[in-house]
Order: structure tokens, then C-alpha cells, then sequence
């Protein structure tokens, strides 16, 4: 990886989608054990008994303070801010001058303080927010950041543990390790808790759409926190996750954590001379087109028009009114044909020119994941990530599509690229495949759906 800005290797190439295509991006893994039993026992777990998902190693954290970060963080949100206080947490987002969705992540309002938010999720929105803060302090805000990379990319330990702790006996094992009820805690709203003698936050907060809290708190006291909830979770058969099953549990949850980035117009031609072309991300799919415009999402496309509130002015707010009035596409579920994903695995041992090779439990080969969905030969959407979920012994992919397309409708997701781009993460020699999928709602699961999310 080179010191190239975003803005020099787009001139370089030509083309923002061309570059993106081809860019060598590393293979998305998070820094912990694949598996601990199998990661078919690990995604069963948090659905059938209790999970414990190790999260303190593979997002990047921002760490945020000063009397003007709150004003600056509102010119480049949507979200409100009334009422953002410590104990609460809220599902960040940013647009462009055109409405369409920068990324998203995390911020937690843990304290009052030096480093008392946090913003976490991957570097994307991150990135976007360091540039805008940089800004501000260029011009005199009382603004400060601290970067904490990953731990495949940074030196030394996380500043803390993350722990979820979520299934169907989740509630029970956290009456053990609390020695009494489970405290009434509010959707992204965090508690103070005591776990092991050990001071902990907990924010209530689940991945995969079960009932559950993430745990949080100084990394010197992992080990103590980690091994009291393994110790009360063991009569109900927990299972610490790795990292193919944690990978996989978005699906579910029905969160799209990869959108790919509005970041390509006229109002961040300033940033995109700010940022690294290796921080870009890359593409992978069947969605092919020399216009960069049509890999964009709004954040209602992704189910995230709950974060739009026009109570100030922020970057985008003219346009972001516009798309609320009317949006035109929506989150689900696309449950991938059984037949049709057999036929690809079935390629690969037959003569003949195979299908693009499909992985389990994830299948996706790019930063940003964007196939082709297709309803009578007409694009309808766009299918993001992909994988096998062993609990409901599915297929299945999040994808935004027209509002139009009723949920159990039959429509074909292209899968494969053609022309095959040069990235190494894919196979220089494949065919395109079409694969039937039934649109679901997202999250698939009626209790993620009715229940998880119900006082948010």
C-alpha cells in the first residue's frame, strides 16, 4: 500500500468504479480465532442457548471529546442529537450534498470527559468524520480525536474488551454473573454493572437479533470479565464465537455493514485528496457500471431512515428531505434458492468453466459486496452481503430493492463478474450464474423484527 490519495489514483486510472474494481483490498478477517468448536455450533448457539462474540479486536475506534464536538458532529449528520447524553448510544450516519449515505457506525456516549465518546464501526464513516474534525480544529473548535486502529493494524492492546453475550439463555447466565435481576435497560442505552469486582458497561445491543448485552471496559480486566461469563454461561453449553460466525451474524440481525461510500462528487473532492486510495475499500460483484452513482445508497435504501431527523442543518439536509418524501428502495432479506446455490458448488467439481466459487458461511469477495438482483430481466436492486446461516439451514443475502417488489416475490441475483475484474480475491477463470432468491424482510427473523427492536 502506497501514500496515494484517493483523489491522485482516480486520475490515475480514470474512473472511480475501475479503480475500486480492481484494487487489491485484504481478505475481510477479524483478528480472533476462526473457531473455537465449529462455526456452524457457533451460529446455533446464539439462536438455540447463549453466544459470546469477542468484539475488541476488528472495528476501528475513534475517541472523541472537546466543548465543540456535539455542533460539529451535527453539520455532517442527519441524526438528532437532543437528548444525546452519557448512558446512551446512537447508530451514527453521514450524507453527501445528495443525500446518499458516506457509512455508519457506533457512538457511544460513555461520560463526561476527556475520551468520553467513542465512535466505533469500520474506518469508513470514521475516516469521513477524523477529516471534518481536523477541519474544525484547523479553525479553532474545541475538538479532539484519538484513532485506535484494529489489531491487525495497530501495535499494542485495544484501549478496551468488547464482550456480547446474547441467546435465548442469555438473560439467565447474566443473572448468575450479577447475582440478581438483569437491570431494565433501554435499546443502545448503557448501564453500569459489575462483573468478576470488575466495573463494566453494558450496552443493550445484539448483533444477530437476540436478546443480549455488550460488555465493555478497560482491556486490563479481559481476561477476569471473559472467563465469568464463560463460567456462568457453562450449564447452558455457551459458545465463544469466532471469527467465521460472527462474520455471518449481520444476516441475520439484518444490518448491511459495508455500504459502499457517496464519496465521489463534487463537495468531497477535498477529502478525497485527504484519504489514502488504500482506505477506499474495493468492489466485488456482478454490478457493473462506469457510472459510480449507481453503486450509491440512501439510508432509507438500507433501513436506516429511523437516524434522519430534520430538527438542524446538516450537510445534505435539502436533498435528504427530498428522498424521505419518496424513497425508492428498501431493505430485506433475499433467501437464496437451495437448487441454485447447489448448482454452484456442483460447478466446482465437474468440467467445464465454473461458477464464481461461493463461500460458506460468507460469500462475499469484496469490501463492498454489490450484485446484480434482477425481477422479469430488469434491475430491481442491488444484493449486498451474502452467507449461510446453519440455525435456519439457508442462503440468504441483505439487498435493497424497488419498493415495487412485494415480499415473496422470486427474482434472480447475477453472481459472478463478467469482465472478471483483476483483483487477486477473485477467480481469474469463472462464469456468471443467475440464482433465484424470494424476497423476505429484514431482519428474516420475527423476533428481530418485533421484539429486539421494540423500545427503540
Amino acid at each position: 500500500m502506497t501514500s496515494e490519495s484517493l483523489s491522485e489514483a482516480i486520475a490515475r486510472v480514470g474512473n472511480p468504479v475501475e479503480l475500486l474494481r480492481h484494487q487489491d483490498w485484504p481478505a475481510i478477517t477479524f483478528p480472533i480465532s476462526p473457531e473455537f468448536t465449529n462455526w456452524r455450533d457457533e451460529q446455533r448457539a446464539w439462536s438455540t442457548t447463549v453466544a459470546l462474540m469477542d468484539q475488541s479486536h476488528h472495528m476501528t475506534q475513534l475517541f472523541l471529546d472537546g466543548a465543540d464536538l456535539i455542533p460539529a458532529l451535527m453539520e455532517i449528520s442527519p441524526n438528532t442529537f437532543t437528548n444525546f447524553r452519557p448512558g446512551v448510544a446512537k447508530q451514527l450516519i453521514c450524507v453527501n450534498q445528495d443525500g446518499f449515505l458516506i457509512g455508519d457506525g457506533i457512538l457511544f456516549y460513555n461520560e463526561e470527559g476527556p475520551e468520553g465518546l467513542v465512535l466505533i464501526g469500520h474506518h469508513i464513516l470514521i475516516d469521513w468524520v477524523r477529516y471534518n474534525l481536523e477541519k474544525a480544529e484547523g479553525a479553532g473548535k474545541d475538538v479532539r480525536h484519538r484513532l485506535e486502529a484494529n489489531s491487525n493494524m495497530r501495535e499494542g492492546t485495544p484501549t478496551f474488551y468488547r464482550y456480547q453475550l446474547q441467546g435465548p439463555h442469555a438473560n439467565t447466565v447474566m443473572e448468575k454473573v450479577f447475582g440478581g435481576p438483569v437491570p431494565e435497560v433501554k435499546f443502545f442505552h448503557i448501564a453500569d454493572v459489575t462483573i468478576a469486582d470488575k466495573p463494566v458497561k453494558a450496552l443493550r445491543h445484539g448483533m444477530a437479533g437476540q436478546p443480549g448485552f455488550e460488555f465493555f471496559g478497560p482491556w486490563v480486566d479481559n481476561i477476569v470479565v471473559r472467563d465469568a461469563l464463560l463460567e456462568a454461561g457453562a450449564e447452558f453449553q455457551i459458545r465463544r464465537v469466532g471469527a467465521k460466525a460472527y462474520s455471518s451474524s449481520p444476516l441475520e440481525s439484518g444490518w448491511v455493514p459495508t455500504p459502499f461510500p457517496a464519496i465521489f462528487d463534487d463537495d468531497l473532492a477535498e477529502y478525497r485528496e485527504w484519504l489514502p486510495a488504500a482506505r477506499a475499500g474495493s468492489i466485488g460483484g456482478s454490478l457493473y457500471s462506469a457510472d459510480v452513482h449507481d453503486f450509491y445508497f440512501t439510508p432509507f435504501d438500507l433501513g436506516l431512515g429511523r437516524s434522519v431527523k430534520f430538527d438542524h442543518e446538516f450537510h445534505g439536509r435539502a436533498a435528504l428531505e427530498l428522498i424521505a418524501n419518496a424513497p425508492q428502495r428498501r431493505k430485506v432479506t433475499l433467501l437464496w434458492n437451495a437448487a441454485d446455490v447447489a448448482a454452484v458448488v456442483q460447478s466446482q467439481l465437474e468440467p467445464g468453466t465454473p461458477a464464481k466459487y461461493l463461500d460458506f458461511p460468507k460469500g462475499r469477495y469484496g469490501f463492498y459486496q454489490m450484485d446484480r438482483v434482477l425481477s422479469g430481466g430488469v434491475d430491481v436492486g442491488i444484493s449486498t452481503d451474502a452467507g449461510y446461516v446453519a440455525f435456519d439451514q439457508l442462503y440468504m443475502s441483505l439487498a435493497s430493492i424497488d419498493v415495487g417488489v412485494a415480499e415473496g416475490t422470486v427474482v434472480d441475483i447475477v453472481w459472478g463478474e463478467d469482465p472478471i475484474s483483476r483483483k487477486p480475491q477473485v477467480d481469474a477463470v469463472h462464469r456468471q450464474v443467475h440464482i433465484r432468491a424470494t424476497v423476505a424482510p429484514a431482519p428474516y427473523h420475527d423476533f428481530a423484527r418485533s421484539v429486539y427492536r421494540q423500545d427503540d
